[in-house]
């Protein structure tokens, strides 16, 4: 969906109008694709504006940026505080926050080292990404395989790494699914282009570890974590391929995605194509808690103090 500017972007620490947010052609960050970032959601809570696991999303942009050797001039809690600022400041929620650390204008060639650091943070309204309400999505298994270990690092989100994501998806989208699928370099599930993935069989719940060039998602631990609180079975282990087409459930998570079942697999339906019990207890735990529904048990919400300034839904 097309992105809906706001007032304003924090930029390395202070605030500017969303049109100045701009870039020379010549940026490293252009010609090599050296960013790091994230995806936050910010939740309307009836007791006002939250952002989701605020912390935890600052700290893997931290570790993304260590993982490639780009310092970072702020700390873990100055960017939470630069979200708030942020969210408060253009009064734009529920929205999704998109932090990037980039390389800028600097120097040409491969090293990075002499061109400067760049730290953004971008709010504005975005709904659901690949499904409206319960229903569930299409998807493939990609021909194109996720990185491989040695190559680019799997647990940075960085911009490079989603060359790859983009020929996933768009094969996917191409070939009619929603959706598709990567395995990794030994013909394992990996994870979606942008999402993880779970499986259900026979009553566990499944996932691919982090070895298998998965990314470590913010949504997938706190499912793990509503796992954990329901008594659901999980184990993490490699998951070959047609455990996807016999799977009693299968759903991706993501902050994009939330908790998003999936309905069938290379046109194989998914059980009979209908939404499975932990699916579906997965999801009532979850939208419960970020739609205000149910107590932040795990104290997962950074609250946006905001006063009198009047919210913009999606």
């Amino acid at each position: 969906m097309p992105i809906q500017k706001t007032a304003r972007i924090w930029h390395n620490g202070k605030f500017i109008a969303w049109d100045d947010a701009k870039l020379h052609v010549m940026s490293h960050v252009v010609n090599y694709g050296s960013s790091v970032f994230e995806g936050v959601r910010c939740y309307g809570l009836p007791s006002g504006p939250a952002i989701f696991r605020a912390a935890e999303h600052m700290q893997r942009l931290l570790d993304s940026s260590k993982i490639y050797r780009i310092d970072v001039a702020f700390t873990r809690e100055e960017l939470v505080q630069g979200m708030v600022d942020l969210v408060a400041g253009n009064g734009v929620w529920p929205c999704y926050i998109r932090p990037i650390v980039l390389r800028g204008y600097g120097e040409a060639g491969v090293n990075p080292f002499n061109s400067p650091t760049e730290v953004y943070i971008c709010n504005y309204p975005w709904g659901k990404y690949l499904a409206k309400g319960d229903e569930g999505v299409d998807v493939c298994v990609s021909s194109w395989t996720r990185i491989a270990p040695n190559t680019l690092p799997a647990m940075a989100k960085s911009g490079a790494n989603y060359m790859n994501s983009q020929l996933i998806k768009m094969e996917a989208i191409v070939n009619g699914y929603v959706e598709g699928i990567a395995l990794d370099a030994g013909g394992y599930v990996s994870e979606g282009s942008g999402e993880n993935l779970f499986v259900v069989r026979q009553g566990t719940l499944y996932t691919a570890p982090l070895a298998n060039s998965v990314l470590p998602g913010i949504t997938r631990d706190s499912v793990l974590r509503l796992a954990g609180d329901l008594k659901i079975p999980v184990v993490e282990q490699m998951i070959p391929r047609e455990m996807l087409y016999i799977a009693d459930e299968v759903f991706f998570t993501g902050t994009a995605a939330e908790v998003t079942p999936i309905r069938s697999v290379d046109k194989i339906l998914v059980d009979k194509g209908t939404i499975g019990p932990i699916t579906k207890a997965l999801q009532k735990e979850f939208y419960g808690i970020v739609e205000g529904r149910q107590p932040d048990r795990h104290n997962w919400f950074t609250a946006v103090p905001v006063g009198a300034k009047q919210a913009v839904g999606v």
